[in-house]
């Protein structure tokens, strides 16, 4: 009775293991899971359901699965203590692969001030190319925890600058040179608006704020060649950008 019932288990579970390592595929395949991960997940499934299996005719046949056991979870202690740091850039892979916070081209940039264009996601590492061209390889696990910037995920981008203009010229005219300035440029979008307001009345000069958006495409240029046109407007128009300056009082 006992082989009998183990072969039963046996041709039982060997459907039951094929039948939901095919669902599970169609899951992967229906909510696009990485082609890496997916077939890694797989291995996984398989061997946990195959171990099960084992264990199951193990118990049938009369063999003490209690050692087996142990001997497993042992094994597997012992794996994790040795492989903590890897085990987390893993687990870190994996939720980057399926929540897809990010992906291969991506602009992005995390709050430890890594940032790059992303070439490669793999389960443990992923590679950037920083601006500076060099390679940059960020462990999954504290990426996956860090507070993530993508650039490329968005339509517009903001650009701001301060400029500090003299107590002795007209507030309300260098707002409109700037906003002139800001609104002949196609490169500036319309909405949102441009705008000039007074930030700080500073010891040697009143600062205006300047914010505009650009589409993502054109942020770069626009953002470091607009800050010299608006300097040029400013000094055909007499408007003065002042030095640092302290006043001195001599008192005989």
């Amino acid at each position: 009775p006992n082989i009998i019932t183990a072969i039963l288990t046996l041709i039982i579970g060997l459907f039951l293991i094929r039948l939901t390592l095919k669902i599970t595929k169609k899951r992967f395949e229906r909510r696009n899971v990485d082609l890496s991960l997916r077939g890694f997940l797989m291995s996984i499934i398989q061997f946990i359901l195959y171990t099960l299996l084992f264990l199951s005719i193990a118990s049938n046949l009369g063999f003490k699965t209690t050692a087996i056991l142990g001997a497993l979870s042992g094994l597997v202690l012992a794996a994790g203590l040795a492989l903590q740091g890897s085990l987390s850039n893993f687990a870190g892979g994996v939720l980057i692969l399926l929540f897809r916070p990010f992906e291969i081209g991506d602009f992005i940039e995390n709050n430890s001030g890594t940032s790059g264009t992303v070439d490669k996601i793999d389960l443990l590492y992923t590679s950037l190319t920083n601006s500076d061209g060099i390679k940059v390889f960020s462990p999954n696990g504290p990426l996956a925890n860090s507070v993530i910037l993508n650039y490329t995920k968005i339509t517009n981008r903001k650009f701001e600058y301060v400029v500090g203009i003299s107590y002795e010229d007209n507030i309300k005219t260098a707002q409109q040179i700037i906003l002139n300035v800001l609104k002949s440029d196609s490169r500036v979008v319309d909405n949102p608006a441009p705008e000039v307001f007074v930030n700080e009345l500073a010891d040697s000069s009143v600062n205006l704020t300047i914010r505009g958006w650009a589409n993502k495409s054109d942020y770069w240029s626009a953002r470091n060649e607009l800050q010299g046109t608006i300097k040029e407007a400013l000094d055909k128009a007499g408007i003065q950008i002042p030095y640092p300056q302290q006043e001195m009082r001599i008192i005989s």
